[in-house]
């Protein structure tokens, strides 16, 4: 199915439809200010199964994210220290995942996990979405795989595409094709490990 919603203003009784579908397991398509990525409740079993399986990734081992919404959530499922947080609050919301060391409030699907990537995309959809849902959303971006960048930036081709397989398509406008920008704060010093679509200012 797809739904059709507006970043400047997205429809808030549409917007708590999307989030009853992700608290009863389902998952959706949706746009961030990268790619359009897969989304479902961090704390939903079935979600987070459907996800690994359609990426055919081993869960434990599968590089995911989690979408918040504040700095205040990043901060209830990640550890942080004031350069992290600095360097998060200049550059968030933006097209970004920061990895973190997940803190004891991760959900027991992600235990075993020492680090979590966090996005916070200036992408008032997403943000809406995670806002009503009222816990982050675990998201992981839809398969690159095809010649033509069509069937993953135009939101009626991924549905022709993904539909069967996902129980939303959320039409936010044609997505981009260019990755967040991925900063590794589990170190030292904040280190980026891939250069996508975000400048980092420190």
């Amino acid at each position: 199915m797809l739904l059709k919603l507006y970043d400047t203003n997205p429809n808030p009784v549409q917007i708590r439809h999307v989030a009853e579908v992700l608290r009863n397991g389902g998952i959706i398509i949706f746009p961030t200010d990268s790619v359009y990525a897969f989304g479902c409740d961090i704390f939903n079993a079935t979600g987070v199964e459907k996800i690994s399986k359609i990426k055919n990734n081993d869960l434990r081992r599968t590089n995911l994210s989690f979408v918040c919404h504040e700095m205040s959530q990043i901060s209830e499922f990640a550890k942080m220290d004031d350069v992290d947080f600095k360097l998060m609050k200049k550059n968030l919301p933006g097209p970004f995942t920061f990895i973190l060391n997940g803190s004891s409030k991760l959900p027991k699907l992600f235990k075993n996990r020492k680090t979590v990537g966090i996005r916070m995309p200036a992408n008032k959809i997403a943000l809406e979405i995670v806002r009503e849902l009222g816990n982050p959303m675990m998201t992981s971006s839809i398969f690159t795989d095809e010649v033509t960048t069509e069937y993953i930036t135009d939101p009626e081709l991924i549905e022709e595409k993904y539909g069967e397989i996902v129980d939303l398509v959320i039409d936010g406008g044609f997505g981009g094709t260019i990755p967040s920008t991925i900063v590794d704060c589990t170190g030292d010093d904040p280190e980026i490990v891939r250069v996508g679509a975000g400048e980092l200012e420190e």
